[in-house]
């Protein structure tokens, strides 16, 4: 019997290493997704349209506002940013986990509707640490480094409001926290009695 997926938000900070780690989790594990978001930012050297992101422009995505076609969605420096109600919802009830990369109005947004959404926050683990983190992607201006580490902090309150901390200084053990929280739900008795529905009758009667 194919049991409803569960659905992730993973937050955190820009430079905290969410992406990085996120990428190696789900090369690492079976039937887990990762929804592509809709966004009116331009499209960055090496991106691929369907692949980094559904890039529309910002008409299209109030036309899809309009039309409650996003589970959640954000403006995040100056550019729209939303989900896929349709394509999320397909995903868990065909099984599989989905995670979303969203910052934390978005997840507060999604756990609103799905209470049983699963939120994970990601640190970095030290101030230092992520300004040279965003300073090393060598993506952006030094005007946008310094709004993106003003604006740090008060994204980095929010981490109370997640399920699971992760601390991101060692990448491969912050990758294997992530692991184990997604096996973990994957464990969960509700969970199991649905996938081994056919064994467990046979093992009772």
């Amino acid at each position: 019997m194919i049991s409803r997926g569960t659905l992730f938000t993973i937050s955190a900070p820009s430079g905290a290493g969410k992406t990085s780690l996120v990428s190696a989790l789900v090369a690492a594990m079976d039937n887990i997704l990762v929804s592509i978001s809709h966004t009116t930012r331009p499209m960055r050297p090496g991106e691929r349209d369907g692949v980094n992101y559904h890039f529309v422009d910002q008409d299209r995505f109030i036309a899809m506002l309009g039309d409650c076609a996003f589970l959640e969605h954000a403006q995040v420096f100056r550019n729209y940013y939303g989900t896929s109600r349709h394509w999320v919802e397909e995903q868990l009830a065909a099984g599989s986990d989905v995670i979303l990369e969203i910052d934390w109005q978005g997840a507060e947004q999604v756990r609103r509707q799905l209470p049983d959404t699963v939120g994970i926050f990601i640190l970095p683990p030290s101030r230092k640490t992520l300004m040279e983190r965003l300073q090393q992607r060598g993506q952006d201006e030094a005007e946008v480094i310094a709004h993106r580490l003003a604006e740090a902090r008060e994204e980095m309150s929010h981490f109370v409001e997640a399920d699971f901390l992760v601390i991101n200084d060692i990448f491969d053990q912050a990758l294997d926290q992530l692991r184990a929280i997604i096996t973990c739900q994957r464990l969960r008795l509700e969970r199991q009695e649905q996938v081994h529905s056919i064994l467990l009758q046979d093992l009772l009667s």
